[in-house]
């Protein structure tokens, strides 16, 4: 039973292994991302850049049509730019950096689907919208898995600054004003870059799915970061295999299917963590409430 549910799909089509490889790709390099997103208190901004590259990715799109070349720098460029907008405006006003960043992602996002609309098809917007997971080439696979070696090589060159600039910014400050800058661009950039490998396999609209769910389950675990990045991985890479497999099995679209395992795998450790422990809570209070009738 557990052999057909879960490896014998992968040895018998080509394209699950290739879903599945580039999947298990992108879970490696999100994952951290997602966890430092979570300690920085910038959650929603990873979802708010991942409609935001929608622009840049349609304008791709009309210029050479379903390339993922073209649609790839197009996304990086306009995520890039609406993060240095937004940066840029709760710098020179009163509003913060979330507050900007809701309002350009979500002009972005109707500014990319009317492009889109303009010579695509519904099935073309639904496709870049959500996905098309099972329909990842060999091309798609190596892009996805260029991207997040690049991501791994530079988080574990900026590993000891970005932990420094996410838990003591003023302490960087006093080594050069322009290092918290300098890192904060660069995580910016490997966030963007990462949510454009994403829209292949799970569109715009659930790239960061695979991003922070993992990374909210692994909070309810580990006290340590580096425990909380080593379980963020695992969990990726786990719901990733799961979703996949489910998918398959199941005949359900194959984008949703992960995230949804990644949800549920967010609710078990709700529950269940020792760092959240809800269930055990609600037991507590009963047993507490039951003592005090008595």
């Amino acid at each position: 039973m557990i052999y057909h549910f879960l490896i014998e799909p992968f040895i018998d089509y080509g394209f699950m292994r290739r879903a599945l490889v580039a999947c298990l790709a992108l879970s490696l390099s999100t994952a951290p991302l997602g966890l430092f997103l979570l300690l920085r208190r910038m959650s929603l901004v990873g979802d708010a850049l991942s409609h935001a590259i929608l622009p840049g990715v349609a304008v791709g799109y009309l210029l050479a049509g379903m390339s993922l070349v073209a649609m790839g720098i197009g996304g990086f460029i306009a995520g890039v730019a609406v993060a240095l907008i937004s940066g840029l405006v709760s710098a020179r006003t009163n509003l913060k950096e979330d507050a900007s960043f809701a309002g350009f992602y979500l002009g972005s996002l109707a500014l990319g689907v009317t492009l889109i609309s303009l010579r695509g098809s519904s099935v073309d917007l639904l496709h870049l919208l959500f996905g098309s997971i099972l329909a990842v080439d060999g091309g798609a696979t190596i892009f996805v898995g260029i991207i997040a070696s690049v991501t791994l090589i530079l988080l574990a060159l900026i590993y000891r600054g970005l932990v420094m600039e996410t838990f003591d910014r003023a302490f960087l400050r006093v080594n050069g004003r322009l290092v918290p800058h300098l890192l904060h661009g660069i995580f910016l950039a490997l966030l963007v870059l990462n949510l454009v490998a994403g829209f292949q396999i799970l569109g715009t609209l659930m790239s960061v799915g695979l991003m922070m769910l993992p990374a909210v389950a692994a909070r309810c675990w580990a006290k340590t970061l580096a425990g909380s990045m080593a379980i963020a991985v695992l969990c990726g890479l786990g719901c990733a295999w799961l979703g996949l497999a489910w998918s398959f099995s199941a005949s359900l679209p194959a984008g949703p299917a992960i995230v949804l395992t990644a949800s549920g795998a967010f609710v078990l450790s709700l529950l269940f963590g020792p760092r959240s422990g809800l269930l055990r809570s609600f037991f507590r209070n009963g047993l507490t409430i039951s003592k005090g009738i008595k």
